[in-house]
């Protein structure tokens, strides 16, 4: 099967840059009025996108006061999205720390068969301590113990998803029978973290089980993305640690018995577009214009497990010490080592690198023409850095808009990217296989 490019919306708040909310061009519509999400997710239909995706927090921000960051609940804004779009993939982040396997499962099944085949499951292991405050705990879960609790999470989704047999529902009403009790098993699992006597209370869906994406890119999480993921989202600020990363994930792929094109890996992009590079730079300046430092300052305190960066001047040099060994986080410590290492490489002040991050929060950020940014994707697509990308336009719907009107004509020129969807499931778009049933 020829490889091709393959291309998520990543849709949140108006855009991925800090300051989205606040510029001309974004949505007037609010963060709560689901037509702005069947909006973006028809033009991303319209252009042919494999997916959307939604991410989520299970807490109140606390930038709240200058930063848009609040958004519905996922699961149940992509069922409102659904019956709106008839092709696109929908993808919702549900968190193994704070949810039941059984309840997830139900969700998620639920939606495979309302969307008739389009669904995808974010697999996070939760790290806000506010979070953690909103489940009844005072701390955080350990990072070993989140991806411990997630290994076993993840076991029984799978199991209950496998509990019917695909020919388990025969609705033959003449005779009576509704289904074949044999071909639906219970699981009976009883683990450390969860006991689940299952089966699930409902057939199995049309893609078997949803698509499993995952996103941390610390040595736990890769391993875990290596076993289970289908498709990982990951911040990489340049081609050769995302060359590092692909070569690194798709040999634990293999590894772990799975083929490596059945695991693909799509960095997040957030490209500002214009006619000219220099009208993409004015443009890129102006969203930076608006960015609050103050609450850039909270976001990496959080990005850090609370840690207290209120001491630090905006515009001295910061060094590594300045940030608390990756290795000892608890929350986001993929992320954290992004940051750090930004830091080593590029020598910022707090200020420029509180800037670089309100783009698109450690992703690969970048201003140009069409040309430019069809350039880099096919670079990274042929250049062993990349099977697609996970776009964050900076601005929503405009940046989209530019994305799908002037690069993806050049991608399809290019013979990297569809020029119609040749099948209607998520795992169609993404060339995966549909899971077999072991009863």
């Amino acid at each position: 099967m020829t490889r091709q490019l393959h291309l998520n919306l990543f849709i949140q708040s108006r855009g991925h840059h800090e300051a989205s909310w606040r510029h001309p061009e974004s949505s007037a519509l609010a963060l709560t009025d689901i037509e702005y999400f069947r909006d973006l997710a028809r033009r991303a239909e319209a252009g042919l996108f494999d997916s959307i995706f939604l991410a989520d927090t299970l807490a109140l921000m606390d930038t709240v006061a200058h930063a848009a960051s609040t958004w519905l609940e996922p699961i149940t804004t992509l069922a409102a999205i659904a019956g709106s779009t008839s092709r696109i993939g929908l993808i919702a982040t549900a968190s193994t720390t704070y949810s039941e396997p059984f309840n997830l499962a139900r969700q998620f099944g639920s939606l495979d068969h309302i969307s008739g085949g389009r669904v995808g499951w974010n697999i996070v292991t939760s790290w806000l301590a506010a979070a953690a405050r909103n489940y009844g705990g005072e701390s955080l879960v350990s990072h070993d113990e989140r991806y411990e609790r997630g290994e076993e999470f993840v076991q029984v989704v799978k199991a209950l998803w496998d509990s019917w047999a695909d020919d388990a529902v025969l609705d033959d009403r003449p005779s009576g029978h509704y289904a074949r009790a044999e071909r639906i098993q219970p699981i009976d699992h009883a683990g450390k973290y969860y006991r689940v006597s299952g089966p699930l209370n409902m057939p199995r869906g049309p893609q078997g089980r949803p698509v499993f994406v995952q996103a941390g890119s610390s040595d736990t999480g890769r391993r875990f993305a290596a076993r289970h993921a289908e498709a990982v989202f990951t911040a990489q600020m340049e081609k050769k640690t995302a060359q590092d990363f692909y070569a690194d994930l798709k040999g634990l792929a293999i590894a772990e018995g799975r083929r490596p094109e059945h695991v693909l890996i799509l960095p997040g992009l957030s490209p500002v577009i214009a006619s000219t590079e220099a009208e993409a730079q004015r443009l890129a300046r102006e969203l930076a214009e608006l960015t609050d430092p103050e609450v850039g300052r909270k976001r990496l305190s959080g990005r850090f497990g609370g840690h207290d960066f209120s001491h630090l001047p905006l515009d001295r040099p910061l060094t590594p010490e300045d940030f608390p060994d990756p290795g000892s986080v608890q929350a986001a410590r993929s992320r954290t080592e992004v940051i750090v290492g930004l830091v080593r490489r590029e020598n910022y002040t707090l200020r420029q690198l509180l800037a670089y991050l309100a783009g698109a929060r450690g992703h690969f950020t970048t201003a140009g023409t069409p040309e430019q940014i069809a350039d880099l994707i096919e670079d990274w697509f042929n250049d062993g850095a990349a099977d697609g990308f996970n776009l964050m336009p900076p601005l929503l719907p405009s940046m989209l808009d530019v994305f799908i009107a002037e690069v993806v004509p050049l991608l399809q020129k290019r013979g990297l990217f569809r020029s119609a969807y040749e099948g209607k499931t998520l795992r169609d778009h993404f060339q995966l296989p549909r899971p077999t049933v072991p009863i």
